[in-house]
């Protein structure tokens, strides 16, 4: 298994935003620590440079982001302010999806510390994603002959409404949110399966209605690949979730994408979406069983 990370690029960010960066290099470093990988397997992703985020984003929006053309209300739209360690990390975020799918294809699964960007829309960026790395990453395999079909598994508490919408009129990339049914986005896009869960919904419906959706998504869209989503904010205590999933519940999930996607001879990228719990290490211990059990793959 291949691990990539962009946690070196650094946001700077105004005092008390809500964003909660850390998770990422604390991640890496607990990571790293447990010693799921060989240090060589541990890396930072090329960057995905115009042409591969115009796979999924318009040349437009592409240049204005890279030069820091966005309007003050575009960049309210995507919460934090415009740098250029922005740009780099976004580019970053993107190459590591890329990789994580380059990898898993040669090896059966990679993983992204960070991506999940899923609210980026093709022409606009949105609740802190700019550009939208599993939209770009299937895309680039595609372009670069490795796939012709692939499935996202969205089981980030927010619906995928930017990849929906961008992959909308795509037959050969199959859209399946999991999400809550009264959280953000307040609008949602039509993905090829929603599966929308009441405020509050505990461990066993969750993973009732996570199961149906995987056979579904699966039988449906007939992949090459998957790329899976494992937003840790399904959490009972995270502050944007309001969902009543329980850690234990989340490892189950991570084993039912991984059972399922094995027993199909599914090939699986992995990225971390979000995750904004109230103690951060609870945040951290989510998305570190992900990928520790991703490595027993």
């Amino acid at each position: 298994m291949n691990i990539f990370y962009s946690d070196t690029f650094v946001l700077p960010l105004p005092p008390g935003h809500r964003f909660p960066m850390a998770k990422y290099a604390l991640l890496r470093e607990r990571v790293a620590a447990a010693k799921l990988v060989d240090p060589n397997r541990l890396s930072i992703p090329a960057a995905a440079d115009d042409a591969t985020l115009a796979l999924a984003h318009s040349r437009d929006y592409v240049e204005r982001v890279a030069t820091g053309a966005l309007t003050t209300q575009e960049i309210r739209r995507i919460g934090f302010p415009w740098s250029p360690q922005m740009v780099e990390r976004s580019r970053r975020s993107a190459g590591a999806t890329i990789a994580a799918c380059t990898a898993a294809l040669e090896a059966g699964v990679g993983v992204n510390l960070a991506g999940g960007t899923h609210h980026a829309f093709h022409d606009a960026g949105a609740g802190y994603c700019v550009f939208n790395d599993s939209a770009v990453a299937a895309r680039a395999l595609q372009a670069m002959g490795r796939i012709k079909r692939a499935v996202i598994i969205d089981a980030d508490v927010h619906q995928g409404d930017g990849s929906a919408a961008i992959l909308q009129a795509d037959d050969t990339i199959f859209t399946f949110s999991i999400h809550g049914a009264r959280n953000f986005p307040f609008r949602k896009q039509q993905s090829d399966l929603d599966i929308e869960l009441l405020d509050e919904t505990p461990d066993d419906p969750y993973l009732d209605a996570l199961e149906s959706g995987l056979r579904e998504a699966l039988e449906q869209s007939r992949p090459d690949l998957a790329l899976y989503l494992a937003g840790a904010d399904p959490y009972y205590d995270d502050r944007l979730g309001r969902l009543a999933v329980t850690k234990g519940g989340l490892a189950e999930r991570d084993r039912l994408v991984f059972s399922y996607c094995r027993r199909a001879g599914l090939p699986i990228a992995i990225s971390m979406a979000g995750g904004y719990a109230r103690t951060i290490s609870d945040t951290v211990d989510i998305h570190f069983q992900t990928v520790a059990l991703a490595a027993d793959l």
